[in-house]
């Protein structure tokens, strides 16, 4: 444990749309059944019986629906099918065809802005400094990744196939009112790290200021605080820059994402030619070798691969956030097949860069911000306030302001938007106080990586395996904003037991883990320790499968609800 502590240093309107209930005489297969969340003026036939809509899904684990068995005849007067308030406006809506416009290269450029920055720059070097040869280091990095990569296409899926943000996915499965739980877990990580990336944009700021001022009685620590006025006002100021951003909107992070990825090329690029010119080539890093026994570097890699996975274990959850602006199913696959490439060779700048400062400087400079401040000259400091600045917002804004955001209005469609979303979010950030995450490499990574993984896995295999092994890819979009009492995702109200009762399960093995990790356990068997190390694997699993167990027992998956994607079905 002691070694893996160290392995860091560091918009669906209210439409009153026309609906007009044919009642034929004979019932038509779903596939005519158009999705009621958009205008048209053609007639919607709503009535469907569950062999009909799906003849091989009745033989799965779930009984007959009873709002599929018998006709549904909606008056002009009442429809209880019409999207509620509280479960709709713009931001949740889902998207339509005319706003799926992200390539397979956008999305890639998406990618390379939440790579490109200060916490990836350390994950490979960080892992030699525990013992690992150069190449193990960016290996456990690239197969973390790799590993990712599944859940996040896999996740994506009902994003661009559906048009949907991850809390209206997670109705489907959590419940209607259920789906706050996993929305919020995901968002209380958002802000955290909403905190953390801007904590260190702000120590950008600080330690590039000229030393004049870093030295004067504004600099000085204060207990109460936990930090100094200085380095705290270079924080909320890093903290507004991004509010000029967020406030724009998604078609404002779009084209951030779009358009900072060149630039972020080709300053890596330079910092790694500027390691190489000046060390001579990268002879000492490749010179580096393993310094552990088998043994013993196998029980590094497991828990240094969950602390990798749990890096972007946030975005497994929420990518449908922006593959639901894909243009298909194949650009939001080929946009994601880049992220280990990108992994891989941003930590191999990050160590190359890292190991070649021994030979520049005669010392090890792991931060890549203090690297900067160590070059000097006018240029130079700008460039790097510049640099450091777009990589850090790229990452920030993308991976820790939509989804806390979007969950916030989930929350109150009716009162919140993404605008005021993204504000709440913020400030949460401050609440957390990062400079005290950050205080020990220990808190950062063995109880903040690890331990929110322990959240997030659970969630995931339940999504997922609902979505496919439950639902089929089928879902209902008319049930995702419904509140009816007969709505496919309204179960118990509201409340899919099934999923709650996995995710308390996919948790509670770890919990032991955490506890001794924060100081409150002063031991536990190692059974709970290896469960604790491998967290989010036990949890993802785990979850996932008592999760597909209960709902065969319980038999009450609704599997009738009409396929509504809102893309052809060629792109899916």
């Amino acid at each position: 444990i002691n070694m893996v502590s160290k392995c860091f240093s560091l918009h669906l309107h209210p439409h009153h749309y026309s609906l007009t209930s044919a009642i034929h005489p004979n019932p038509k297969p779903n596939h005519l059944l158009t999705t009621p969340l958009i205008p048209t003026n053609l007639t919607t036939k709503l009535t469907v019986t569950h062999n009909q809509a799906h003849p091989s899904l009745h033989k799965r684990c779930h009984s007959n629906s009873p709002m599929a068995s018998r006709k549904s005849t909606i008056s002009p007067q009442f429809d209880e099918f019409e999207p509620h308030p509280t479960l709709t406006n713009d931001d949740l809506k889902p998207t339509t065809s005319g706003q799926r416009t992200l390539t397979g290269w956008e999305m890639a450029s998406l990618w390379i802005g939440l790579v490109v920055g200060v916490p990836s720059y350390y994950l490979a070097s960080s892992l030699v400094d525990l013992g690992m040869a150069w190449w193990q280091g960016i290996a456990t990095v690239v197969a973390a990744n790799i590993i990712l990569l599944v859940p996040l296409v896999l996740t994506g899926h009902p994003g661009t196939r559906y048009g949907i943000s991850f809390p209206v996915l997670a109705r489907s499965s959590f419940g209607i009112r259920g789906a706050h739980i996993p929305a919020i877990l995901r968002a209380l990580v958002g802000c955290g790290w909403y905190g953390i990336e801007t904590w260190i944009g702000g120590e950008a700021i600080f330690l590039l200021l000229p030393k004049v001022i870093k030295e004067s009685s504004f600099s000085q620590f204060l207990p109460w605080l936990g930090t100094s006025p200085l380095e705290f006002t270079c924080f909320i100021a890093f903290w507004l820059a991004q509010l000029t951003i967020v406030w724009k909107g998604m078609d404002g992070i779009r084209e951030l994402e779009k358009y900072s990825a060149p630039i972020l090329i080709v300053l890596t690029s330079c910092l790694l030619i500027w390691a190489y010119v000046n060390a001579g080539g990268f002879g000492h890093m490749l010179s580096i070798s393993s310094r552990l026994s088998s043994s013993q570097f196998w029980s590094l890699f497991f828990p240094s691969l969950t602390a990798n996975i749990s890096f972007w274990a946030t975005l497994a959850l929420n990518i449908p956030d922006f593959t639901r602006y894909a243009k298909s199913q194949t650009d939001q696959i080929v946009g994601q097949a880049g992220l280990p490439i990108f992994m891989g060779a941003f930590t191999f700048v990050g160590l190359a860069v890292t190991s070649s400062t021994s030979v520049i400087f005669g010392r090890v400079i792991s931060s890549p911000i203090q690297l900067l401040g160590q070059i000097g000259g006018l240029a130079t400091m700008v460039l790097a306030i510049f640099g450091i600045s777009l990589a850090t917002i790229t990452t920030n804004i993308a991976a820790n302001v939509v989804a806390p955001a979007n969950a916030l209005v989930n929350l109150s469609p009716s009162k919140i938007t993404f605008r005021r979303g993204a504000l709440l979010t913020a400030l949460l950030g401050i609440a957390f106080q990062p400079w005290r995450l950050l205080q020990s490499s220990e808190s950062f990574v063995y109880t903040w990586l690890v331990g929110y993984s322990a959240l997030l896995g659970p969630i995931g295999g339940i999504i997922l395996t609902d979505y496919y092994l439950i639902k089929r890819t089928n879902l209902s979009i008319k049930d995702l904003y419904s509140l009816s009492p007969r709505g496919a995702y309204y179960y118990s109200g509201g409340y899919n037991l099934a999923a709650m009762t996995a995710l308390v399960f996919g948790i509670l093995p770890v919990i032991p883990g955490f506890l001794q990790n924060v100081g409150i356990l002063s031991s536990i068997s190692d059974s709970f320790l290896v469960i604790y190390n491998n967290a989010w694997f036990f949890s993802f699993f785990s979850a996932g499968i008592l999760y597909w167990i209960l709902s065969c027992l319980l038999g009450k998956e609704k599997n009738s609800q009409p396929i509504d994607p809102l893309l052809p079905t060629t792109t899916t």
